[in-house]
């Protein structure tokens, strides 16, 4: 695990004040304008930006414990952290230029979606654009978000192999962008990820990268990571930092709380001891499991070359089984709890709607396992979804 972080220095102060500000921001439902800032200016935005464009290019395990523990003040917070710096990656894909334009500014942040909901139609030396994209987080603070699109060329969906359709992520301007007010969700209430179109929209070549066919225009170890790991593991920190916090919940109120018809804490009683050590277990180990993938994946990247799919699978797994594991933990503290999580005044109840929430996203989600067991299995796998 890399030693300490000017990033991590200064996120920690910031931490309590976004935890006592969790029901203000889900009521917003996006991040209240100092809060963008703070993060901004303690730098999270920048952890995955290349150091040429004055990011900090940082270890994907500082990227994870600054999730991490925003997520464990708040997991909205911690969402917007996860989204605004792993976009980041993908400056290194982009023509410097273009990755100037995009990511230079001080206090640039950008988001977006990689999942293929719009068409990019070939228009001389650029694309014309129309689609709409789901989960738009964090788009209250950033300049720029990015959307997928399968490529269109002469009429029909340019194919790479296999019949399989090329898919382009496409930089578009947040003022070329129609944003709806939909966000109105069970958890992750703060994230502001509503839904974004655009239509008709030309975008220069120079704003549209293949992250499955291009290589990245920096070779360094961060780059040479597997982006859709990156983005999970991401993922799967913004889970492990809820089940951190409602463990730290559950702990607080079970030292305080008299059950009724009990003349002893909750603390006392051997079942809550018991559920309180299972959830300790699952986030451990599950967190054990993801820094140990992260690691050798690294060590991968670190040599050169491609990750080995063994490698690509563990992380994926990994991050998955973190999501999961970190769904049982929160499930656990708000069963011990009782009665008093069902209100709004316990962040239990908070934290159980928003981890459940992470489980629905495409990168964690229960699908996510069969990919795994594909390559458990020894059945052919395109490792570029890895």
């Amino acid at each position: 695990m890399p030693a300490a972080h000017p990033v991590l220095e200064r996120l920690a102060p910031l931490l309590p004040e976004f935890e006592r500000r969790a029901e203000e921001i889900e009521q917003t439902r996006q991040l209240p304008p100092d809060v963008s800032r703070a993060l901004i200016g303690a730098g999270v935005f920048k952890l995955c930006v290349p150091e040429i464009l004055g990011g900090y290019e940082a270890h994907p395990l500082i990227l994870l414990r600054a999730i991490e523990a925003a997520a464990r003040a708040d997991g909205s917070v911690g969402w917007n952290v996860m989204i605004g710096a792993t976009s980041g990656m993908t400056a290194a894909y982009l023509a410097p230029e273009a990755a100037r334009t995009i990511h230079g500014a001080p206090d640039a942040v950008t988001g977006g979606i990689f999942a293929p909901r719009g068409k990019a139609e070939r228009e001389g030396d650029g694309w014309r654009v129309t689609g709409t994209w789901q989960w738009a987080s964090g788009n209250s603070h950033v300049q720029w978000m990015k959307g997928g699109c399968v490529a269109w060329e002469s009429g029909r969906p340019r194919l790479i192999r296999d019949g399989v359709p090329e898919v382009l992520t496409v930089y578009f301007p947040r003022d070329k962008i129609t944003f709806a007010d939909n966000w109105h969700t069970s958890g992750l209430c703060g994230t502001g990820s509503c839904d974004m179109s655009v239509e008709g929209l030309f975008v220069p070549e120079a704003h549209a990268v293949s992250l499955t066919r291009d290589k990245p225009r920096i070779d360094s170890p961060l780059y040479r990571f597997p982006v859709f790991g990156l983005l999970a593991m991401g993922c799967g920190a913004v889970a492990l930092g809820i089940a951190r916090g409602a463990i730290d919940d559950v702990v607080t109120l079970a030292g305080a709380k008299i059950p009724t018809l009990s003349r002893r804490p909750l603390a006392d009683r051997t079942g809550t001891q018991s559920d309180v050590a299972k959830a300790e277990a699952a986030v451990r180990s599950a967190r054990s499991f993801l820094v140990e993938a992260v690691e050798e994946a690294w060590r991968d990247a670190q040599r050169g070359g491609d990750i080995a799919i063994e490698r690509r699978m563990a992380l994926r797994l990994a991050s998955t089984h973190a999501t999961e594991a970190s769904v049982r933990a929160v499930d656990l503290c708000y069963t011990v709890a009782g009665g008093t999580a069902v209100y709004r005044s316990s962040p239990l109840q908070r934290r159980f709607r928003d981890v459940h929430v992470i489980t629905q996203h495409m990168m964690v989600a229960p699908p996510s396992y069969e990919v795994a067991g594909r390559v458990v299995l020894g059945l052919p796998t395109d490792p570029s979804m890895l």
